[in-house]
This record gives structure tokens, sequence and C-alpha cells, in this order.
């Protein structure tokens, strides 16, 4: 651990600190129709849209309309993406004359990038035209991401209104999350990609004549010696930018951000970086702007960041260390890990641009990596496991970190509530018992999936014939891959063979069971709150604008957590780490 890694370390907590309150604000001014600096230019687009759809902006939607629009706006922009999957061979912008999608993997695929996991089960410069990139896989990006913004910005309305039945309209939050929002920071941040080297064209790949040619591989029949390599391109910076800033994740190559042509130059990292942190960041600002209580949205944010510093320390600490194994049976082996773990980790980066990338990419649901995180040690790659499992509530994804935030704020309130021995009460809400069943029916339906459907994947032929290491690493890789889906981050943990029928289909069904049957019973809540009478605050009431109710969120995110998921995990990245300590290799 360096002083040059400490300081990586607090240049991105200070940018995403600093940025947070003018996030805040002018999202909270974008929500509530108020004027912005961008709206002599976007105002005209956006009554143009609503013309051409037949939207009404000024009618609102109670909860269950709100919920049923989210719901057939996705459905069918997912049938559309399979569907372009499936005709690509025969539409333009193919340079590469790359096939068709098989269907199981063209289903995973459209569950994946439309409920914003961009989980992909394929290697994307050999399988997607430039068309599906763009207008399939790209449009995604945006409307998932709006999507989530949409929710997040309902239940904020939610707890602020009194004694109203309507929590906004789906469509105008979709379309001012993807104008105001999404939109003018992806076009700044694409040319800031592109001059740090990311290519943005739509020429055919080009193919380079090998120096030295590479000798056939050993066993392999009628196999030649390798003479040449095809180098991919295509449009990357636009897809680059929309993937972070929306905290989507799908990368244009299959080494996604570690690839030059995605992350070339550590500045291009801290940039990439700091998009995945802004918006959720700035959605707690946003809380306490559209609540009138800026106080409790830093307290949440106080929450987020001392999850996200505990997290990180660890993986840091966990990667500088190395790996014992080295040390113990070679000197020499030991002496090139002076610096630590640097397998599965690009030199430009280093150790500690890895581990801030891995968690925070698995603390916003964004599922980018710029390392491979099978590789990192058991404790290393322990935190972005389970950083996932507590609910990506530590910043998260844009707009589902917020909701899933609040989600464990209220479980919060009504402990506190319980430990006084009277209604709970949030924000000048009393919360009753349909809130916390929501609640809990948004808390433990991800668990559920995970566990039962890893569960049987590490005991059958079909799950365990797509493993590549055996013991707790193998465990460790299929529950990462549960795990990833269900939280909507997309990340892999690598060394599992995920491109087979089984896991298509359990991990597409996962995806949308971990986005959908989370923000129903969110937009229940939203609801339910909207109608409630405002009630004084009394001496009763527990403060949720203090450093204890913050630590008190945070220990419930964190008990929730471990209850529900401790045993797995003792039997994974637990039972590696000391098994490592102990000298032993599987």
């Amino acid at each position: 651990m360096t002083a040059n890694g400490w300081l990586q370390i607090a240049t991105f907590f200070a940018l995403v600190l600093a940025a947070t309150r003018p996030l805040g604000i002018y999202m909270a001014r974008v929500f509530n129709r108020e004027r912005t600096l961008l709206d002599p230019l976007l105002r005209p687009l956006e009554s143009l849209l609503y013309r051409a759809t037949g939207v009404n902006a000024e009618i609102e939607m109670e909860w269950g309309g709100y919920a049923a629009a989210l719901l057939a706006f996705s459905c069918l922009s997912m049938l559309l993406l399979y569907g372009l999957q499936r005709l690509q061979w025969v539409l333009p912008l193919n340079p590469q004359h790359i096939g068709g999608v098989p269907a199981a993997l063209a289903f995973n695929t459209a569950a994946s990038f439309t409920t914003n996991t961009n989980w992909q089960a394929y290697t994307p410069e050999s399988t997607m035209s430039y068309l599906t990139q763009m207008a399939g896989l790209a449009y995604h990006n945006f409307v998932s991401a709006a999507a989530g913004l949409a929710v997040a910005v309902a239940l904020i309305r939610g707890i602020a209104r009194q004694e109203q039945k309507t929590i906004g309209n789906f469509w105008v939050d979709l379309v001012r999350s993807s104008l105001w929002i999404l939109l003018p920071a992806s076009l700044v941040g694409a040319l800031l990609l592109v001059w740090q080297g990311v290519p943005q064209n739509l020429k055919p790949y080009d193919t380079a004549v090998l120096l030295e040619p590479q000798p056939a591989r050993s066993g392999s029949a009628g196999a030649h010696r390798v003479t040449q390599q095809v180098i991919a391109q295509g449009p990357v910076a636009s897809q680059e930018i929309i993937k972070q800033w929306g905290t989507n994740g799908g990368g244009f190559f299959n080494a996604n951000s570690a690839h030059p042509f995605e992350n070339p130059t550590p500045l291009s990292n801290l940039i990439e970086m700091f998009c995945i942190f802004a918006i959720s960041s700035g959605l707690t600002s946003t809380l306490g702007r559209m609540t009138g209580s800026s106080k409790h949205g830093w307290a949440v944010w106080g929450a987020m960041a001392a999850l996200f510093l505990a997290g990180v320390f660890t993986v840091y600490w966990a990667e500088a260390r190395g790996n014992p194994l080295f040390t113990g049976a070679d000197q020499r082996a030991g002496a090139l890990q002076a610096g630590g773990n640097m397998e599965g980790k690009e030199v430009r980066f280093g150790i500690a641009g890895s581990a801030l990338f891995a968690t925070i990419t698995t603390d916003a649901s964004c599922g980018a990596v710029n390392g491979t995180h099978d590789s990192f040690t058991p404790l290393g790659g322990l935190v972005p496991l389970l950083n996932i499992m507590l609910g990506e509530v530590i910043f998260g994804g844009v707009g589902s970190g917020l909701y899933g935030m609040l989600v464990f704020v209220i479980l919060s309130v009504f402990i506190a509530g319980l430990m006084v021995g009277r209604t709970p009460e949030y924000l000048g809400k009393k919360i009753e018992a349909y809130d916390v069943k929501m609640a809990m029916l948004a808390v433990l339906i991800v668990p559920a999936v995970i566990l039962a459907l890893a569960g049987i994947s590490s005991v059958t032929p079909v799950g365990t014939s797509s493993v590549l290491n055996p013991g707790p690493h193998g465990l460790s890789e299929i529950l990462y891959a549960y795990t990833s889906a269900a939280g909507n981050n997309g990340s892999a943990f690598g060394g599992l063979n995920a491109n087979t029928f089984w896991y298509n289909l359990t991990l597409a069904l996962t995806m949308l069971v971990g986005r959908f049957l989370v923000i129903i019973p969110v937009l229940a809540i939203a609801g339910n709150l909207a109608r409630k009478k405002g009630v004084p605050p009394s001496a009763g009431t527990f403060p949720v604008t203090t450093p204890l109710f913050a630590a008190l969120l945070t220990s419930v995110i964190v008990i929730v957590g471990a209850l529900t998921f401790f045993p797995a995990l003792s039997l994974g990245p637990l039972l590696e780490h000391l098994l490592m300590q102990a000298g032993k290799i599987f």
C-alpha cells in the first residue's frame, strides 16, 4: 500500500463529494420541471416527443399505473432488442458480416440490457454488429438507466407529498432523465474519452501481420501457425461513456474496461470511475432538496460513504499483501510479488486503481471491470461479491441505488420505533405494516433467487459442468454469477462458462426478478406514503438527520447481508482464504 495509491482513492472520493450537491440540485430542478440552462434547447424536443407519442405531460399516475407503464415499456424494449440480435445478419452497419445471435443467448442479452444488468455471456466484438451495439445495446443503456432514475424520483415524491394519490408521470420522468441528465453528460464524456484515445468510428476491423508468428496450439488437429491479428474497433467511446454514466457496465470488447481501446490511460480510468458514482451520489442531495431535509440526504450519503471506504480499504489491503503461497513456495516468486498481487490487473492502473475500480463497480451495480475479479485474493474477491449481496445500495446504480437504500431506511426507522416502543416515523410519515411488508419483500426476493439457483447449479451437472475451478473457488464463481444477475450488476467473477442453455435461461430470469420484483414493491411504498397525512415530530420521533441514524442505517444493511449470506460465503471465499493461509491449493 503506497502513498500514490491512497492519493488516487482520496482524489476520487473528493471529486465525488464535490459533485454531489450541485448535481443533486440540478436533478431536483429537472424533475420538479423548474428552469435549467438546457431548457431552450431541450424543451422543444421534449414537446415534440410528447406530441409524437400522444403523452399528456400534465396528467400524473397512481403507483399502479406508473408500474404498468414501466413494465410495458421494458417488455416492448426487450422484445425489440431480441429481434434485432436475431436479424442483425440481414441489417446494415455490419461490416464484419456477423451472423444472428442464437436464441437462448439473445434472450439472455435482451433481459440483461433491459434490466440495466449488462451481463455478457458472449464476446461482443465478434457477436454484435455495429447496429446492434448502437441501436440496441447503447439505446438500452440510456432507457434502462432513465427508468431507474424515474423510479427513484417517484419514491422521493411519495415521501415528500401528503394526501395525494399520484407519484408523477412515468413517461415524463423517462424523457427528462434521458434528455436532461444522461444525454448531455454522455456527449461531453464521449469527447473526453476520444481525447484520451478511445476509438469512435464505423470502420471494418483492421488486420495486422505479426512480426513473430505464433505456433499452433499443441494438440489441435489441423491447426496452423497464427500469422495475423484482427484488431477490433468501432463506435466505442459513445457506448463506453453511457455504460459508466448510466451504471450499465456492458463493454464493447470482451475485456471491458481493461481493454486499452475502452480505457487507455489513468485519466480515462478516473473519468470512468467518477461517472459510475456521480448520479447515484447526487441523488442523495436530490432526496434532501425534494423532501425539504438536506441533512437527511447527507445522512444517507454518509452511510453510503462509510460502507464504500470500508470496502475499498479491504480490497486494497488484501491485494497489496499478495498471495502468501508464492512467498512460501519460492522466494523468487515472492520477490516478483513485492508490489502485491498483480495477477489479473493492468499495469497501467496498478493495484490501487484496480482495487478502487472493483469496489466502485460492485457498489454501484455497474459491472464494468478493469481487472479480473477471479484473480483477486479470496478476501479481495469477497468484497465485490459482498457489495452486490448487500443490495448494491452503497451509492448503487442510477436510481436503483437510492430506492434500494430508502427501503433500508424504512426498515431502520421501523427498528428504531420498536426500540422506543412507538409507531415509527419517517420525515413526517408514519411507517405502518404495509410499508414494512413491501420493504421486506423488496429485500428478501433477491437473496431467495440467488441462493436457490446457486444451490441448484452447484450440485447438478448442468451447473457444475461449466465450472473451470474446483473447490470453494468454483462455488464462488457460481455464487457470483447469480448474485451479479439478481443485483443487476453484470460483472463476472470469471472461470465460468455461462453461455449454456441452463445459465442463459436461469440468469436471464434472475435478472428480470432482481429488477422488476424489487421495483413493484418500491412503487407500492411510494404510492402508500404519498396518501398519508404529515405528522409533526415529537419527543419520541427518531431523527433521521444525525450521524447516529447513519450508523444505524449502516448497521442494518450489514446485519441483514451477513445473516442472509454468511453460510454461503463461509463455503466460498472465506474457506478459500483459510485454506490459502494454511498453504493448501485446490
